[in-house]
């Protein structure tokens, strides 16, 4: 008498099983509340960026506030002070555009 025994899934099995879910669900919580935010606010100081104008008020990383007179590739040029002091700052020190609409 040959009895066909059907597989059922074991204690150990179910636990791995149960351990690579978890594991999954850690990177999903990773991904969504810290990985796609930065990703996101990265994009909009990118076209923030993009989109400077002659004329904008901008704040540098390094906090100095000025107006842009002129702007080429990659590098900008800003106006600071009272005495119209001229700065030429790259293009990805920009942090704020005071002036954006």
């Amino acid at each position: 008498m040959t009895q066909i025994m059907l597989q059922t899934p074991t204690n150990a099995s179910m636990a791995m099983f149960t351990q690579f879910a978890m594991i999954a669900a850690m990177f999903a919580i990773l991904y969504f509340f810290m990985i796609r935010p930065q990703k996101k606010k990265e994009k909009e100081i990118q076209l923030m960026r993009s989109k400077l104008e002659v004329g904008d008020e901008i704040v540098t990383i390094g906090g100095i506030i000025g107006r842009v007179v002129n702007i080429k590739d990659e590098t900008i040029v800003i106006e600071t002070g009272s005495d119209r002091s001229k700065i030429r700052i790259t293009r990805w020190a920009v942090q704020q555009n005071n002036s954006a609409k």
